[in-house]
Order: structure tokens, then C-alpha cells, then sequence
């Protein structure tokens, strides 16, 4: 395990809650937040695919940054999704969660156009670097299958050398363990963290000099997976994966973010969490009965939200 990641440990890809009008929910972010800090989360990936962030306007996002710090939840406990398909958006968004004293950033590539070449990556990042100007860790986000733009071993190489100190680390959503294992051996030994986007590869990455994970499921298996986390050398760690892996995968049986929205609904006894902005649609009740079957099945008896 990597000692002394800036975000080691347990990152919940933090979901965003909505009024009935759509609107972002700041105070039930806030207290969410702080009941995943209560219960093992070390960070807070807030605005990423999970929080919806791709269905916020620029605006909006920095408004959830504002009103979190305004909340009292601690910026440099946040790692803000802040890549966009626009640099200077990207840059502003960064810049930003700078100024309010988040100690990273996590982007995404300029998604929208495909195929884009290793130069034409290393062009945009190095843009970004430029106007954001330091002040904030700068973490990628790789996640091929939204995306559809993997960062290869050869490209991460190229832009760490372009760009020396900026880029801090990944979070690898690939769910694939070799393509993480060989972020993990490249780059690891000079301080370069790797989390698992996957929350069955916590451990095995781990093993290997991961940094911890940055997952949607954290949103609602946060305290076993900082139980792992902390026992991931002993007799105990085979059992917690086991728990680990069992609610990632009730929790994927459904479509993700309604799913969880749904779990964190129960666990409050706030309907209002099933708010969630098209294309997403909140699950059917026949989705749901399944997916509390399968997630009650993995004994995971969640604290009860304040």
C-alpha cells in the first residue's frame, strides 16, 4: 500500500442530490457529505459521473464547491471532478476548487470528440496546466468505458515528463486489475497514487502499492471498505473483500446512480433522494425491490443517516 497519498484511503464518488425542481440540494450534500466522513471516507470526489457532474452547468459546479466549503465540509477533503470537453472551462473549474483549498482535481479527457491522438491529449492537459498555474494537484480520470479515451502507460509517461510535479495521480475505472496494476508498477514508486475505481480491486491493487479506491458504492459501503483498508495486511481482509465486492455487485445489478440514490433514500427516509436529472430515471419499483434484496443480502447493515 502507498504510505502517504495526498486522498489515501476510501474517496466515495459523492452522489448529488436534487430538489424537486432538479435543482442541486446543497444542504442534503452537505449532510450526506458529513455522514460519509463520519462513517470511513477520508475523501470526497464530489461532481464526478456518479455526482452527475456532466449533467451540472459550469455555473452549478461551482456553486455545489461554494456551498460545500460555505457548509462547513472541509475543501481539502474534496476532490472535485473538474475535466470538461472545454479547456478554459476545465481551467476556471480548477482554478476554483484551488482557490477554495482542495488539494486536487480529478479530469476527465476531452471527451466529446474520439480518437484523439497522444499529442492532441498531451496539447489539451498542457493547455489546462498552463492557465490553472499550479496551487492544485492534477489527477486523471480513467474511465474508457464513458469516455472512450483510456490513458495508456506510454501517454501518462509522456505527460508526467511534459509536466513535472502537476499530475499527482489516477483513478482507474477501467475495472480491469492489469491495466491499474500497471499504472501501479510504472508509476507508483515516484509518488504517483493509484485508486481503483472498482471497488473489488481495492484490495488486490492494494497489495501492490494502490493508493486506496474513489467508487460510487463508497456512497453506501464506505465503513467496510475502510475496514479493509485498514486491516488489508491481515486475516481479516479476505472476508471484508468478500462483503466489499458482494454489495459492488448489488449495487451494479441495477442502473448505478438511481440504485444508489434509492439505498441512500431508505437509509434517510428521504424521497427526495430519488431526484435525478434525465436522461437518468429513477428506478421502477420492481428495480428496486431487487436491488434491497441484493443488498440486504450482503449483511451490510448501513448507519442511519442523521
Amino acid at each position: 500500500m502507498m504510505k502517504d497519498a495526498l486522498y489515501g484511503g476510501v474517496n466515495a464518488a459523492v452522489l448529488t442530490p436534487m430538489n424537486d425542481d432538479l435543482s442541486v440540494d446543497l444542504d442534503r450534500m452537505a449532510a450526506h457529505c458529513r455522514w460519509l466522513m463520519a462513517n470511513g471516507c477520508t475523501g470526497l470526489a464530489v461532481m464526478g459521473t456518479t455526482g452527475e457532474a456532466n449533467s451540472l452547468g459550469i455555473s452549478e459546479r461551482i456553486a455545489v464547491l461554494e456551498g460545500l466549503v460555505a457548509r462547513g465540509i472541509p475543501a481539502a477533503k474534496m476532490l472535485p471532478g473538474t475535466g470538461t470537453t472545454a479547456i478554459p472551462d476545465t481551467a476556471l473549474l480548477s482554478r476554483k476548487a484551488a482557490e477554495l483549498g482542495c488539494r486536487g482535481a480529478l479530469l476527465l479527457p476531452p471527451f466529446y470528440y474520439k480518437n484523439p491522438s497522444d499529442d492532441g491529449l498531451l496539447a489539451y492537459f498542457g493547455e489546462v496546466v498552463q492557465r490553472v498555474g499550479g496551487g492544485i494537484k492534477l489527477y486523471l480520470y480513467n474511465f474508457p468505458q464513458q469516455s472512450a479515451i483510456p490513458f495508456s502507460v506510454d501517454f501518462i509517461a509522456r505527460l508526467l515528463a511534459a509536466h513535472p510535479g502537476a499530475f499527482k495521480g489516477i483513478k482507474d475505472s477501467s475495472g480491469n486489475y492489469e491495466n491499474g496494476l500497471s499504472y501501479v508498477k510504472n508509476f507508483a514508486r515516484d509518488g504517483f497514487e493509484v485508486y481503483a475505481g472498482d471497488d473489488t480491486l481495492l484490495w488486490p491493487l492494494l497489495q501492490q502499492g494502490g493508493a486506496g479506491c474513489i467508487t460510487a458504492a463508497a456512497n453506501v459501503n464506505c465503513a467496510v471498505a475502510a475496514q479493509l483498508y485498514a486491516n488489508w495486511n491481515s486475516p481479516a481482509a479476505e472476508a471484508l473483500h468478500a462483503t466489499l465486492a458482494a454489495t459492488r455487485k448489488a449495487a451494479i445489478s441495477v442502473p448505478l446512480i438511481p440504485g444508489l440514490k434509492s439505498l441512500v433514500a431508505r437509509n434517510t427516509g428521504d424521497a427526495r433522494w430519488h431526484n435525478i436529472r434525465p436522461p437518468h430515471l429513477k428506478l421502477t419499483e420492481a428495480q428496486q425491490a431487487a436491488l434491497f434484496s441484493a443488498f440486504d443480502a450482503c449483511g451490510l447493515e448501513l448507519a442511519r443517516a442523521a
